[in-house]
């Protein structure tokens, strides 16, 4: 951190002229020479993501739900059970049991129309949708822990700006100081500097608090409770370009967020085959050993069961996953209209930001950088008044706050739509990627 002085003033500029990287650098941290080396605790986006990933435990229950299709596969394999029977009749009455008889046998049943198939089927097209639930999952936590991130790197940065102007109001009381002492200036312009310093002082504190709780929300992400680590603030004005629509929607098409309508539209077909099943009857078999005591002989028994009208009570059931099918094309439409809508807006309200952003920085900044150098130069000479020098020192720190939160707010739709794309816009074509 550093005083926005005279020569300061002209360094940043030179740099903001130069276009450069070190524009933004210079701006919101030290002077070079001054500039301390980033402590191993800094914590990139990629790490945090990282992180997040192995850690949250909202990915765990995904674990829990593919052993439970496990489970349901290795039952959906299963054939019929084969049962054993056993029945007595006559053994007691008025003739005692000389005619009792017993009968033992061994039934099951004969599955027709594909029913086990359709069962395998139907539970294997579930675990495809499980994989595509469980990668929109991980893309809705990487696009919060994404979030967290540029919050945590805006309010270092508002920070790294408080401290300034802290210590552009004790740089300013400094010189009040001198001009009252030397009658130059009245001294209530003294008490208002004073009064300047405590307010920046407040507010210095309260950035501080926020930097404080938004780096605890970060850390959350993966169950860190110490969030012990620091970021590189200057991360957060890598805007980049807007890029291209039409290509960033392509990707949208291609994404789990309507890739998983394939897989439920695979899920619904399998359960309107396992209902087709239904109407197939499956047939009954049986077949064992029947003893008669009263004959003194043993003979052989079989029988057969068939279901009567399967068919119409199937009818039902093949009429629900007939419309369970039928209903995913319309909700595949819908939620396309809602990803275009939530794409474009991203989209608009990102390359509203890096426009501003890039105003800001080539225009606006450099411009009131060189007012506050000839106001300050003036005050000092006494041709301009306390007014003036603090009206200018205000509408930099303005501007370098409206700065912050446009950068925020790029980033932020940046995130959006990298969380609808399913795709990291500094993987993307040379047609679409954000230019560096």
């Amino acid at each position: 951190m550093y005083i926005l002085t005279t020569p300061s003033v002209r360094r940043l500029y030179a740099c903001l002229r130069a276009k450069s990287v070190c524009a933004l650098v210079l701006l919101f941290h030290p002077a070079p020479g001054t500039a301390a080396v980033l402590p191993p605790s800094t914590l990139s986006l990629q790490e945090a993501m990282g992180l997040t990933l192995q850690r949250n435990p909202s990915l765990a229950v995904f674990d829990f739900r593919e052993r439970t299709l496990s489970g349901r596969v290795q039952m959906a394999a299963l054939r019929p059970a084969i049962n054993f029977d056993a029945e007595m009749e006559n053994f007691a009455g008025s003739d005692g049991s000389e005619n009792a008889e017993l009968t033992v046998a061994l039934s099951s049943v004969i599955e027709l129309g594909g029913k086990r198939d359709a069962r395998v089927a139907a539970v294997n097209s579930e675990r495809l949708l499980l994989d595509m639930e469980r990668q929109i999952q991980a893309l809705d936590l990487l696009g919060e822990v994404t979030r967290r991130y540029v919050r945590v790197l805006a309010s270092s940065e508002r920070q790294v700006m408080a401290s300034d102007a802290v210590r552009l109001a004790q740089d300013t009381l400094n010189a009040v100081h001198s001009r009252v002492a030397a009658g130059a200036a009245p001294r209530a312009e003294k008490l208002r500097a004073e009064a300047a310093l405590a307010k920046t002082k407040l507010a210095f504190n309260a950035v501080q608090k926020q930097l404080s709780a938004d780096r605890v929300a970060l850390a959350a992400m993966w169950g860190d409770v110490a969030a012990e680590f620091s970021v590189n603030g200057s991360a957060l004005y890598d805007v980049g370009s807007a890029g291209d629509f039409a290509s960033f929607f392509q990707l949208v098409e291609e994404s789990p967020r309507l890739a998983r309508f394939a897989s439920a539209e695979r899920v619904a077909a399998a359960q309107l085959r396992l209902a087709r099943t239904g109407a197939s009857a499956d047939i009954g078999w049986s077949v064992g050993l029947r003893q008669s005591r009263e004959t003194d002989s043993t003979s052989l028994v079989a029988g057969v069961s068939v279901p009567l009208f399967s068919g119409r009570r199937a009818r039902g059931e093949i009429t629900s996953a007939q419309a369970a099918l039928d209903e995913i094309a319309p909700q595949r439409a819908s939620v396309r209209l809602d990803l275009y809508t939530q794409l474009h807006r991203a989209f608009s309200l990102r390359a509203q930001a890096i426009d501003s952003v890039r105003q800001l920085r080539a225009e606006v900044i450099p411009t009131q950088m060189r007012a506050l150098e000839e106001t300050e130069r003036y005050y000092r000479a006494g041709r301009y008044g306390y007014l003036e020098w603090v009206a200018a020192r205000e509408e930099l720190l303005d501007t370098r706050r409206a700065l912050i939160d446009e950068a925020a707010k790029a980033l932020l739709a940046a995130a959006e739509i990298e969380q609808l794309t399913a795709a990291s816009l500094n993987a993307l074509p040379a047609s679409t990627a954000v230019e560096k």
